[in-house]
């Protein structure tokens, strides 16, 4: 299994994001993952960089892997632009960037006030791409690899038996460093209470103010178990074996908070050993 890291563009200003992905390459990463924002999910985490020119500076700071998760090629900006960018972006990094693609949210693709679905529309946009079966087909039948954010072996079954054969397979999750999983769980309530955010919201909501009324709803412990909190490197290694044996090729882990440089020491000496 290949081991990533996620750089959250929602989180982190261009410069931490270059600082990250040089500090992933050192502590022994395999491959990057980049989210494709319009605007952070809440204000408390505050950026939103363009994709495109970070995955451009990326070229010229790291040797790793690059891939979009996800860019919606759809809405916020037209399909042959996204191409040019991808084809650019792949001759920057010598071949070694996958564009992945996703329908997308209205936080991020309902940006020019332009009329948007109605909700019942939404819904079934939203269990065709996100939760049901039809997604996964597609990706079988025109795609180069399958993205998830679940360890949903089911899914990775039906992936592969519709056509998908040995093409791979990747899933990503979040984490939140820190000297204790208490501490860890409240840095990622602060930063990331969207995470605990129930059922349709996130697809629908269009700004990150709403973002914040929603996670009203959510507690700290809510948003503490959709994280690996604190500093403990077996809770990680449990949270890959999941991945694992749901089926995925490659897992990429995503920090949260001013600690990153204590997970990619976490990873160097206890987690990325311990896998190889």
């Amino acid at each position: 299994m290949r081991i990533g890291y996620f750089l959250s563009s929602e989180e982190y200003a261009p410069a931490e994001l270059l600082e990250q992905a040089s500090g992933a390459e050192r502590a022994g990463f395999e491959a990057l993952w980049i989210s494709d924002h319009y605007h952070p999910w809440v204000d408390a985490q505050g950026q939103s960089a363009f994709v495109w020119s970070m995955i451009g500076a990326l070229s010229q700071v790291c040797r790793l892997p690059v891939t979009t998760a996800v860019t919606c090629p759809t809405v916020r900006i037209h399909p042959a632009v996204i191409a040019q960018a991808a084809a650019t972006s792949a001759v920057l990094h010598q071949g070694r960037f996958v564009l992945g693609v996703g329908t997308g949210e209205a936080l991020n693709e309902h940006i020019f006030g332009d009329p948007w679905p109605s909700a019942d529309v939404r819904l079934e946009m939203l269990e065709e791409a996100v939760e049901g079966p039809k997604a996964v087909d597609l990706a079988a039948r025109i795609g180069d690899g399958y993205v998830s954010t679940m360890p949903d072996g089911d899914l990775v079954k039906r992936f592969r038996d519709g056509g998908g054969g040995d093409k791979p397979c990747q899933a990503g999750f979040k984490a939140a460093f820190a000297d204790s999983a208490q501490e860890g769980a409240r840095i990622a309530y602060e930063r990331w209470p969207n995470a605990g955010v129930p059922g349709d919201l996130s697809q629908v909501l269009p700004s990150p103010r709403h973002f914040e009324q929603a996670s009203e709803l959510v507690t700290e412990e809510m948003v503490g178990k959709a994280f690996v909190c604190g500093n403990d490197p077996q809770a990680h290694l449990e949270m890959i074996d999941k991945y694992r044996q749901a089926g995925f090729d490659e897992v990429y882990v995503a920090n949260t908070g001013p600690h990153y440089q204590g997970l990619f020491d976490l990873y160097a000496k206890h987690v990325l050993p311990e896998l190889r």
